[in-house]
């Protein structure tokens, strides 16, 4: 299967052909899951891509989450140079900040980090993102059916990108209210759909390469009775049609994980057995970085492999 989606990648890379322009009838996809801090790791493997001259390979990129951040630097060509935003103590101290509980504020501020961070503080390139010849499907879920929603349809313009990534990233209860876009409302993708492969299969996808923030043996558990507890009434009031959807998240991953292993075409790449177990609030400079240099140094192994001689040089 990994073999399939890198004689593609290969292939593509010696045409140089662009999305609209292939000489193949692949669709293939890159989907990057989400997982709050956790998506460091993935921050890196985009680099990776992004100094390997891949991105253009794609057809288009799904995100989940941080993964939907994730992709937005990638699409706009800033992977690399913006890749210190996760272990700056000021801006993860600002956008994750627990004391704000106590003031009933959220916890983690998406507003702050995409209308303050992206814009004036380290610029993400959103007429690039809206320009991009290559797809972006940044996921959310629907807070009122708890099904995942691909937002692609809903982006025209910066705002409503802004929107998206919000949308996408809209953790229940941690970050505050859900996002409304069109009259709907939605919150974080990771309820629904924490690796988007089921809506990118469901879009005739044929290739798959998955960036993955969890390692092999990191399986996602059941709610504790404390999390039921002091979650319901926050479904209850904001996303009823979610609750279900989160009680049941085990299924839900499961079913993901059994879709990327069973497809005839999919590389998945993910951090190594032995890296660093990384919170959904975590702030602490030295394990992002860590997780950044990991995601990338993991996804250069795999990605590497595409030259037509043995690679031996490592990541900047």
């Amino acid at each position: 299967m990994t073999d399939t989606v890198l004689q593609l990648l290969r292939d593509r890379k010696q045409q140089a052909s662009l999305p609209g322009r292939r000489s193949d009838d692949a669709r293939l996809v890159l989907l990057i899951e989400g997982g709050s801090s956790r998506g460091a790791y993935s921050s890196g493997m985009t680099i990776a891509i992004e100094q390997l001259g891949l991105l253009p390979l794609f057809d288009a990129v799904y995100g989940s989450s941080a993964g939907a951040l994730n992709a937005a630097w990638l699409l706009c060509g800033r992977a690399e140079s913006s890749q210190h935003a996760w272990w700056d103590p000021i801006i993860m101290r600002t956008t994750i900040n627990p004391t704000r509980a106590l003031r009933r504020q959220p916890i983690v501020d998406t507003r702050f980090l995409i209308h303050t961070v992206y814009t004036e503080i380290l610029p993400l390139g959103f007429q690039e993102v809206l320009d991009s010849p290559i797809e972006f499907h940044p996921i959310a879920t629907d807070a009122l059916t708890g099904q995942p929603v691909d937002l692609h349809g809903q982006i025209h313009d910066r705002a409503g990108l802004q929107a998206a990534l919000r949308a996408s990233t809209a953790m229940p209860l941690l970050a505050g209210e859900p996002i409304e876009i069109d009259g709907r409302t939605f919150v974080d993708a990771g309820l629904s759909e924490a690796v988007p492969v089921r809506t990118a299969l469901a879009q005739k996808a044929t290739h798959i390469v998955a960036l993955r923030t969890r390692r092999t043996d990191e399986i996602a558990s059941a709610p504790s009775r404390a999390e039921r507890l002091l979650m319901s009434r926050w479904f209850a009031r904001r996303a009823p049609g979610a609750t279900e959807t989160w009680l049941h998240r085990e299924a839900m991953r499961a079913e993901e994980e059994r879709l990327l292993a069973s497809h005839p075409a999919t590389l998945q790449i993910r951090p190594p057995l032995g890296s660093a177990r990384i919170g959904r609030t975590e702030r602490r400079p030295h394990l992002l970085r860590g997780a950044v240099d990991t995601g990338r140094q993991a996804a250069w192994n795999e990605l590497a492999r595409l030259e037509d001689a043995a690679v031996s040089v490592s990541p900047r």
